[in-house]
């Protein structure tokens, strides 16, 4: 089977086995291997500090975006609120799963209100998501992760307000990064990051040489023959 798919829908889709594979390794060692690779700067492809998880307890979160832009400090002019508009859900579904809902808040405080809570967690489950990324608020941790749901977002809140969609599908910016449909996202306690696709087939590999490279290093300086100099020569070797 092939490690990329593009579906009739237009997304590109990654075999499974690669992606349980890259559910199994932590952000920071995702990280390093696309850093390893020369796609991009290293100060790019990731969400900023703001961003952080909700539900630390939790594997990391691995799937495709489906983003959302919405208000939550205001009603709507006209139409539902956020659980009550159920017409953008095809196009969920034309995503690839698993998928991963990022939201945008746009409000200029998007701490006014939770765009995400047990319900929803529930609802979105059921469609095929396997988390949240907002630069907004959540809540109902508890049964988040009872659920086994990841959240990450900046804010927790008591009350989801007025929240409700205002555009479906365009690109979003969460947490500093560019997310547009699509983007396969990684994230975990340390943070939020999306993987280039091109590349994604290439980083399990990677990703293990780089962990030998680090143990070898880790269990010199833990060896009762350490010596400065043995250090520096390991060192020096393992970055060729």
């Amino acid at each position: 089977m092939s490690s990329t798919d593009m579906g009739t829908t237009g997304f590109t889709s990654l075999d499974a086995d690669l992606l349980f594979g890259l559910s199994r390794l932590d952000t920071c060692t995702v990280a390093n291997a696309i850093e390893c690779t020369g796609v991009r700067l290293r100060n790019e492809g990731y969400m900023n500090a703001t961003i952080g998880c909700q539900t630390a307890a939790l594997a990391p979160l691995v799937g495709y975006a489906f983003t959302l832009r919405v208000r939550t400090s205001e009603p709507p002019i006209a139409g539902h609120e956020f659980v009550d508009r159920v017409d953008w859900w095809d196009r969920l579904l034309a995503v690839p799963s698993p998928r991963v809902l990022v939201v945008e808040d746009v409000n200029d405080h998007p701490a006014s209100g939770s765009v995400l809570g047990e319900v929803h967690a529930n609802i979105y489950r059921a469609l095929g998501c396997a988390g949240v990324i907002t630069n907004g608020a959540v809540r109902d941790l508890p049964g988040l992760e009872q659920l086994g749901f990841p959240a990450f977002a900046a804010h927790v809140s008591v009350s989801h307000a007025y929240t409700h969609v205002i555009d479906v599908g365009g690109p979003v910016t969460v947490g500093g990064l560019k997310v547009r449909a699509g983007d396969l996202m990684h994230g975990d306690r340390h943070g939020v990051l999306s993987i280039p696709l091109d590349i994604a087939p290439r980083l399990p590999l990677i990703a293990e040489q780089n962990h030998r490279r680090e143990r070898s290093i880790i269990d010199y300086c833990d060896s009762p023959q350490f010596t400065i100099d043995g250090l520096k020569a390991l060192l020096e070797q393992s970055s060729q």
